[in-house]
């Protein structure tokens, strides 16, 4: 699921009137130079839309309020060219809702030092102008992010990016509708959670939807002619699923699932959505083959009922368009404690996406042991080896914690012929055993996101954006410090609450 248009982030140079027009006229073709930059950098997930220099309190205060209220906007850059007074930048950041990143740049690399002239001075002030606009976002408490370098440097860029992507996936959340079908797993306590405090924090919306109504509009699917020439062409189709195969009926009720759930999906305006394998009312398979396509579409998705891991997958697949990498619904299955490195083997019943593939997936039909269906179709592959993050979101009553693993995902020691799943296997960071005791201790979901797509910095960012608390895990992680972190945490969440 993608955007109708690509977002823009507005980029905003400050100024003052004290300077005299010919100054501010260099100060806006400045600005549009550090924009081109920043566009044909190629590295940003966003259009960079400049606004007219601002040199006086009335109008930041508007284009601030229109920033809120345009929807194409996910994030504003704001820069202090010269030097801006801060006062005049105090109703508009306390109007400001979208994301904020203080670009502290100049236009000039190097100085020109042979020539340097006071008049160079007044004009490249923003080392002067970017600490007074600093100051009042600290005075007012603004959360922001603050990036320091110049614009041509690919680290700086790298910096933005990140920003980028984690103002994108906050924007998709809060506007991102959710549909369960079903409850959640019996007796399962992770994927429970206080859906009106995820819709007052994250601004989604998730709402149950009978399982029977999902059935009909699955029956009410007619021609699958072209979604299974689609499946031919896209997957290794085992004979018995293909044209004239013993169970091709069974490829084509799954295209009807696949048409079926994604009409119910695009006409309810859902960008995610769960199944439960104790609740499929009429459906005769459980949903393999459909829900991992819609994933590699963009829609987030979560098993037994997980709302909180379909959400928060929706979110990290917006945030990571664009990239050749991709994004999945994980679950940490059994472990590899050796020879050799330790290692997590990562899986789910059917549900993988195959934007994580290595090679082209297989498209195959197995007996699953529960749900009491009929055998169900899938693709079943092994992950594409290289770094990630899982991250997993829970509810612990007083607030919502993200926790996060920076992981390499590597190739299976041996293959596995007999595993009819998709899966990744991935050495964690530091260590499995500190990777499992730190996850553990910190009450992290056995479902998660495993995401090749978006970095640690961008994850940060995100959280950061949501107010939410973030625990990373990873090279410099141990048991004891990530214990006394969780214990810190908690006294400044506590805090933080009020009374």
């Amino acid at each position: 699921m993608t955007r109708a248009s690509k977002p823009q982030l507005w980029f905003l140079t400050g100024s003052q009137a004290l300077y005299g027009e010919e100054t501010l006229e260099q100060v806006a073709g400045q600005s549009l130079r550090i924009q081109q930059l920043l566009a044909a950098s190629g590295g940003l997930p966003a259009e960079i839309v400049g606004k007219p220099v601002l040199t006086e309190s009335a109008s930041i205060r508007r284009v601030l309020q229109e920033a809120n209220s345009d929807a194409a906007c996910v994030g504003v850059i704001a820069w202090m060219h010269t030097f801006s007074p801060a006062k005049m930048w105090i109703t508009g950041l306390d109007a400001l809702r979208k994301p904020l990143l203080h670009l502290h740049t100049q236009l000039n690399e190097a100085l020109p030092w042979s020539t340097i002239d006071m008049d160079f001075m007044n004009l490249n002030q923003a080392a002067h102008g970017d600490r007074e606009f600093g100051f009042i976002q600290t005075r007012l408490g603004v959360p922001r992010k603050t990036v320091a370098g110049h614009v041509s440097d690919p680290a700086v860029v790298a910096r933005i990016d990140a920003w980028a992507r984690a103002a994108i996936g906050a924007d998709h959340l809060r506007n991102l509708r959710l549909a369960r079908f079903g409850d959640n797993m019996r007796d399962v306590a992770v994927t429970e959670g206080d859906k009106v405090e995820a819709e007052l924090r994250f601004g989604v919306s998730v709402n149950t939807y009978g399982v029977n109504d999902l059935v009909e509009a699955v029956d009410s699917v007619s021609d699958v002619d072209s979604l299974v020439a689609q499946y031919a062409q896209d997957y290794d189709v085992v004979p018995d699923l293909a044209a004239g195969g013993a169970r091709h009926e069974s490829l084509r009720y799954a295209a009807k699932i696949e048409a079926g759930l994604r009409k119910f999906l695009t006409d309810g305006g859902f960008g995610a959505f769960t199944t439960n394998f104790e609740d499929l009312g009429g459906l005769r398979q459980l949903p393999g083959l459909a829900v991992q396509r819609l994933m590699a579409d963009g829609y987030g998705f979560g098993g037994e009922g997980d709302w909180k891991t379909s959400a928060l997958l929706a979110a990290v697949k917006a945030m990571g368009v664009g990239s050749d990498r991709g994004t999945s619904f994980m679950e940490d299955y059994t472990y590899h404690f050796g020879p050799g490195t330790p290692k997590i083997l990562g899986a789910h019943m059917l549900e993988v996406c195959p934007s994580i593939a290595a090679a082209k997936p297989s498209c195959e039909i197995h007996a699953l042991g529960i749900g009491g269906r009929e055998d169900p179709v899938r693709l079943v592959f092994d992950a594409a080896p290289g770094p990630g993050v899982t991250l997993g979101l829970v509810d612990l009553g007083d607030r919502f914690r993200l926790v996060a693993n920076e992981i390499e995902v590597v190739e299976p020691d041996e293959p596995l012929p007999n595993l009819p799943v998709a899966r990744a296997v991935w050495e964690p960071a530091p260590s499995l055993s500190t990777s499992a005791e730190s996850w553990i201790t910190a009450g992290g979901p056995h479902h998660t996101v495993l995401t090749q797509a978006v970095s640690t910095e961008s994850l940060r960012d995100f959280a950061n954006l949501l107010g939410v608390e973030l625990l990373v895990i990873d090279s410099d992680t141990t048991p004891h410090g990530f214990a006394d972190r969780i214990r810190w945490n908690q006294a400044y969440h506590r805090l933080a609450q009020g009374f």
